[in-house]
């Protein structure tokens, strides 16, 4: 059961210090219900598309329409070559007023835009819908369209996701679901992330039988207007949207560190270089992953001089730069001898959601 928070509970320090430390989604019940845009669209459809065409700067964004066979779920095509939809560049209002013309229709196509930026193509919207927990640095985006699902994935950032009209449901899973949850090829993505491959309404048990077991494991929660879900990073999650017009907005975020993170492009490295090694040698690699980066048993450099410890101990930005011009001078003559592997692993690298 997801923990849920009152708003008047909730401040910055609480948000880092308990609730991104405990690594659990938490559910903060009306935390943006006094925001314009929620009052807009508690006042209908009509009231919520004239607030955001307010904002509207011109710019076109990308739109996704789906035929109505699908349901409203964005995702591949049957031999896993393309997708379901197609794409559209649109202003925003005029996105708007397809929106709204589809309202009318028993079975209208599944239309939406997703995740654009609102400081390019809404300036001013977060201005007026601000959400002080988190810096004026993080940027929000903005999610509208009519009953439409996102396939099951992860992001590597934190999130919280406010609803801002309609009414929403997410689905959640833990990090070690991965293997009940079916992913998708790293290479062709509907939005980015990689997503699970299990149709969450019609589940072929056959085909993906460990889907019994993360749906065990599945936190289960509907938003309403004004609501917000804290989304830790790395945590599976499945959104749908439960109205003929839903909108939301939400905030990705990664904690200051010590050195840039690479886990994604590491994750990507070990798998095409250890992934096929004879068993012994990868659990030989097993070991030493456990020993030096998850620390099983400790830190690793514990028993050498703390001046001494190098990687194994705290490493300052310029040392960490060093190390990874190391890295990529020790790699490069070996990805020069294989360019299909540097094209795929680019390739790749440009469709992943930690480029977003």
């Amino acid at each position: 059961m997801i923990r849920e928070i009152p708003a008047a509970d909730m401040n910055a320090a609480r948000l880092q210090d308990e609730i991104v430390a405990a690594y659990r989604p938490v559910v903060v019940r009306g935390l943006v219900r006094d925001w314009p845009v929620v009052q807009a669209g508690l006042a209908g459809a009509e009231a919520l598309a004239a607030y955001l065409k307010r904002f509207d700067g011109g710019i076109r964004v990308m739109t996704k329409t789906a035929p109505p066979e699908v349901k409203g779920r964005f995702f591949y095509d049957q031999g896993v070559t393309g997708f379901n939809y197609t794409k559209k560049r649109m202003h925003v209002g005029d996105a708007l007023d397809t929106l709204l013309s589809l309202m009318g229709e028993e079975t209208p196509p599944s239309f939406a835009i997703q995740s654009i930026q609102v400081r390019h193509y809404l300036p001013g919207f977060d201005a007026e819908n601000p959400l002080p927990l988190l810096p004026d640095s993080v940027a929000p985006r903005v999610w509208i369209g009519n009953a439409v699902t996102v396939s099951a994935h992860y992001d590597p950032q934190e999130n919280i996701a406010c609803c801002a009209a309609g009414h929403r449901r997410f689905t959640l899973f833990p990090p070690d679901q991965v293997r009940n949850l079916y992913p998708g090829p790293f290479e062709l993505t509907p939005a980015g992330p990689i997503v699970s491959m299990v149709d969450f309404d019609n589940p072929d048990l056959e085909r993906y039988p460990g889907f019994s077991e993360a749906m065990a494991a599945a936190m289960v929660v509907d938003l309403e207007p004004g609501d917000a879900l804290y989304i830790p990073y790395l945590w599976w999650h499945h959104v749908r949207s439960l109205d003929p017009v839903s909108m939301l907005v939400n905030f990705w975020w990664k904690p200051r560190a010590k050195t840039q993170e690479y886990g994604a492009e590491a994750l990507l490295l070990a798998m095409m270089s250890i992934k096929n090694l004879p068993p012994s040698h990868r659990d030989a690699w097993r070991a030493l992953f456990d020993h030096y980066v998850f620390e099983d048993h400790g830190p690793p450099g514990a028993h050498l001089p703390a001046e001494r410890r190098g990687v194994q101990g705290e490493m300052t930005r310029e040392e960490a730069a060093a190390l990874r011009t190391g890295i990529a001078h020790r790699l490069a003559p070996h990805l020069e001898e294989m360019p299909r592997m540097l094209a795929r692993l680019r390739g790749i690298a440009r469709r992943l959601p930690w480029r977003r």
